[in-house]
């Protein structure tokens, strides 16, 4: 997998990395007991602190979607992945309440809003097929 950061974005490093992991997640392009490189290689690799990517880390660890071993380093979450909770379900409407709202305000319709999920979710579900 490839990370690709902005470093010119109002999103923060730390945000852009997980986001990245997850969607290798998602896309298969990275699988469950997989290892990823250690705090300080995957720093090195593509040029930010150490602190930014142990920050990366450690909200992945939090969330479920890594553990951190002293002997087997960072790998993806061998027993499967964090399931729906009500407060996951509150953070995801919490996130694309105002991103809708600018749509309509922008005139889009609710078909072409579905129309953007689908195509983001098969954007995501097949890149990892090519990856693996």
């Amino acid at each position: 997998m490839v990370i690709q950061l902005d470093m010119q974005s109002d999103i923060p490093i730390y945000s852009q990395l997980m986001n990245q992991i997850i969607e290798g997640i998602a896309s298969g392009a990275l699988q469950p007991g997989e290892p990823l490189p250690s705090v300080r290689s995957l720093a090195s690799d593509i040029g930010v602190n150490l602190h930014t990517v142990n920050k990366a880390y450690t909200l992945l660890k939090q969330d479920g979607f890594i553990q951190i071993h002293r002997q087997k380093g960072v790998v993806i979450q061998p027993e499967g992945m964090p399931g729906v909770t009500p407060e996951y379900e509150l953070k995801q409407h919490s996130q694309l309440r105002p991103i809708i709202a600018e749509a309509l305000c922008r005139g889009m319709t609710q078909e072409q809003l579905t129309d953007i999920v689908n195509q983001i979710h098969t954007e995501i579900t097949h890149s990892g097929k090519e990856n693996v």
